[in-house]
């Protein structure tokens, strides 16, 4: 069976216990780790594998051709995207006519932005321009764009990189909804057979809590620059 998600700790962790044969009973997996923007579009444009974890805000251009599964996914509180400056401001004026980088226009992350936008910048933003959630927060430090919507992880290292958090997205989700933020969700084909899908996943997910530090090496090699610390934290979200 052909998988595809983040290399992000989240996802390495979740998926860890199937990858490597721990499942029993699961079939064995051919992984593709690709950015949250790639898989939006593979599952919008039908190109994608039978397993996929896409942003909860794309979900109305593939439910023709994919299932939601019902674990495995990213919802939680305290864990929301923010909207980092170079130049310390918490005034959404700052964004009228900002040119604003962002990860994807398709991810859970943009739709918060959009809405927030909506409500709190007058007059508008400016320019939006996608770029891998990498590069977002040196092209804001480098003065490339004005601002820049990063996605959880970097909750915890923007500070590195001598930013500044104009809003938390999350806590004003939460604070105007009630509600948990809808962030990544776990699709598979609606060829497959969904229960066992779902139960092969749930075990993965079982065994990883189970035995956490069984995951530890496999997660910190696909974590790229983040430090153990932040992996961690990672976790505390989950």
């Amino acid at each position: 069976m052909n998988i595809a998600f983040s290399p992000c700790p989240n996802d390495t962790f979740v998926f860890h216990a199937w990858v490597h044969g721990l499942v029993v009973g699961a079939p064995k997996l051919e992984v593709t780790y690709a950015d949250i923007d790639k898989t939006n579009y593979w599952a919008a444009e039908r190109t994608g594998p039978e397993v996929m974890k896409i942003s909860y805000a794309a979900l109305p251009w593939v439910l023709e051709d994919y299932a939601l599964l019902p674990c495995g996914g990213a919802l939680g509180r305290g864990c929301g995207p923010l909207l980092l400056t170079a130049e310390p401001s918490t005034d959404p004026k700052q964004l009228q006519g900002a040119t604003v980088a962002v990860p994807s226009e398709r991810s859970t992350a943009y739709l918060l932005f959009r809405l927030f936008a909506a409500q709190q910048v007058h007059g508008g933003v400016g320019q939006v321009v996608v770029m891998p959630f990498h590069e977002i927060m040196p092209a804001v430090r480098d003065g490339k764009v004005d601002a820049g919507l990063v996605i959880h992880e970097a909750r915890f290292t923007y500070q590195n990189y001598n930013l500044h958090m104009l809003v938390d997205l999350g806590d004003w989700w939460e604070k105007d909804t009630g509600h948990p933020i809808p962030l990544g969700a776990i699709i598979a084909k609606r060829s497959l057979d969904k229960e066992e899908v779902t139960n092969w996943i749930r075990a993965s997910v079982q065994e990883a809590f189970k035995h956490p530090n069984q995951s530890a090496e496999y997660v910190a090699t696909h974590a790229q620059e983040m430090s153990k610390a932040v992996t961690e934290a990672i976790f505390d979200c989950m």
